[in-house]
């Protein structure tokens, strides 16, 4: 019996979460029990920003650590997920028959917006996993329409994973503590959010920088907010499955299409 997997946007918040006692923590750690084993996983992560869609090509990717000012343990981590040319080359394909150019990368690693969360979900680092980038410049419909010509990928039993994060104002991350109160606008955004994905309201998704209550003050850049947009077409019925705040301005909230 084939199973239809999910496609997931997940908060993956700073590195050093792996680490951390929070409750996002605790909900990565359940959600790969949940949603069960995939063959593959395709992870749309913030991290990866290219001019044109790219996959990574590399039969056994390495290891990013593509922060810095952060716990000495963070820098010893590594996640030995083998890659998978061949789905690779069928993300290529998929978008190619839709009309999308992309490429691949055959030296890029995991950066920490792909291992982090995976290293939580699926901790023994056995499934297949690339990376597919995205394109700051290209907007919303872009990343939607990247979503819908992979929407087979959830048919061959591949998890559509987007790491991004759900308020990004970095700014007022500084200075705030783990369990800082959610700042009033993060929060204002979240519900908007959480309202526009459960009730299927993509035109307003597509134009959030217009139609979210400070949308620009929660995303100066839209890097961490994009790659919502590609389970978004993937999918079908949004629903949130997560909702926790770090450092105040940081929303955590997670969403699962199906």
């Amino acid at each position: 019996m084939t199973t239809v997997f999910p496609a997931l946007f997940v908060s993956h918040g700073a590195p050093s979460m792996i680490i951390e006692e929070c409750p996002t923590r605790d909900f990565l750690l359940r959600l790969g029990k949940e949603i069960g084993t995939p063959k593959g996983i395709v992870s749309v992560s913030a991290h990866w920003t290219t001019q044109e869609p790219t996959v990574t090509m590399h039969p056994q990717p390495s290891t990013m650590h593509d922060f810095g000012g952060f716990p000495d343990e963070l820098y010893g981590l590594k996640y030995p997920a083998p890659g998978d040319p061949l789905l690779a080359k069928r993300v290529l394909s998929l978008l190619r028959a839709q009309g999308i150019a992309g490429d691949g990368d055959i030296s890029r690693g995991f950066d920490h917006g792909a291992w982090a969360p995976l290293m939580l979900m699926y901790p023994d680092a056995a499934i297949p996993v690339i990376q597919l980038s995205v394109q700051p410049h290209r907007g919303a419909k872009h990343h939607l329409a990247l979503g819908r010509a992979l929407q087979p990928l959830l048919e061959e039993e591949v998890l559509i994973l987007a790491s991004g994060s759900t308020t990004h104002n970095i700014r007022d991350f500084f200075g705030r503590e783990l369990n800082s109160p959610p700042l009033p606008y993060a929060q204002a955004f979240t519900r908007w959010l959480t309202d526009a994905v459960v009730n299927g309201r993509q035109d307003e998704l597509l134009e959030y920088a217009e139609r979210a209550p400070d949308a620009l003050r929660n995303h100066p850049t839209p890097e961490h907010f994009l790659p919502l947009f590609v389970p978004l077409g993937a999918g079908g019925t949004g629903r949130r499955i997560h909702d926790a705040y770090t450092y105040g301005a940081l929303s955590m909230a997670a969403y699962l299409w199906e």
